[in-house]
């Protein structure tokens, strides 16, 4: 099987079941270290709930990763500009980040926008920075979602858990997925690298699962430290100087003139 990433040779490594139905394969790329599933025929039942059952952490990764956002956002972007959350689920982290006073918009082909109607991509419009959390492992086609979201903006903050140094086995490792079925795509750092280096961008990442592609330049060592500080209430500091779009949002949404 092809690496969906490198198109190098790639190696079964492991079966397991799936769904609790489902006995499928997984692949290692030696070259790049991706890990993919076997084509997903499973994937159309996977997603009969686009949030799966069990992700039960949604409120809270959405405010964490609110908070860290708008650090990066503050100190490194034009915070005046467009935004947009790219497979962003039911509208929660844009809505969030409306209320905390970003122009941030949704996008998301298969899920229900349900908390922030009325604020949708435009493709065209121009956005300084594009957010994917919690959507890459979920890609079937990574490289043509990746080039999607370059086309709409070369500056992507993501989010995605990183591969263990050693391939994982199924049993050591939550970030499979095996009860849902919707992880199918795995990256390592050395898979990030890669992708860095074909689109020709840098990489940042906190070492573990907050990542960025972008055409700045930006101190490795102060993206970890300030995902650090986001966790202990550092973005109440910038967003003091930031003014929140609810009051705006609503007048938009009632068709007042603002």
């Amino acid at each position: 099987m092809k690496c969906k990433i490198c198109e190098y040779e790639s190696e079964k490594f492991k079966k397991s079941k799936i769904m609790n139905k489902y006995e499928i394969s997984y692949y290692y790329c030696p070259s790049c270290e991706f890990i993919q599933t076997e084509e997903p025929y499973w994937i159309e039942e996977a997603y009969i709930e686009t949030i799966n059952l069990t992700d039960i952490g949604i409120m809270k990764r959405n405010q964490v990763l609110a908070n860290f956002t708008t650090i990066i956002l503050s100190l490194f972007f034009n915070k005046r500009r467009k935004f947009l959350d790219y497979a962003g689920g039911y509208g929660i982290f844009t809505r969030l980040m409306r209320d905390i006073g970003f122009d941030f918009y949704w996008s998301d082909k298969y899920t229900e926008n349900l908390i922030s109607k009325g604020f949708e991509y435009n493709k065209d419009e121009k956005y300084e920075l594009l957010t994917s959390f919690e959507a890459f492992e979920h890609f079937t086609n990574p490289i043509m979602e990746i080039e999607n979201m370059l086309k709409i903006s070369n500056n992507i903050l993501f989010s995605t858990t990183l591969t263990p140094i050693k391939k994982p086995l199924h049993e050591e490792w939550y970030y499979y997925g095996l009860d849902h079925g919707q992880h199918i795509s795995f990256y390592s750092i050395n898979t990030m690298h890669y992708l860095a280096d074909k689109y020709s961008v840098n990489f940042y990442t906190n070492g573990k699962n907050i990542h960025l592609f972008t055409k700045k330049k930006i101190n490795k060592s102060v993206f970890k430290f300030l995902y650090l500080l986001s966790r202990i209430g550092m973005a109440s500091v910038f967003k003091v100087f930031i003014k929140s779009k609810i009051a705006e949002d609503a007048r938009i949404l009632l068709g007042e003139k603002i």
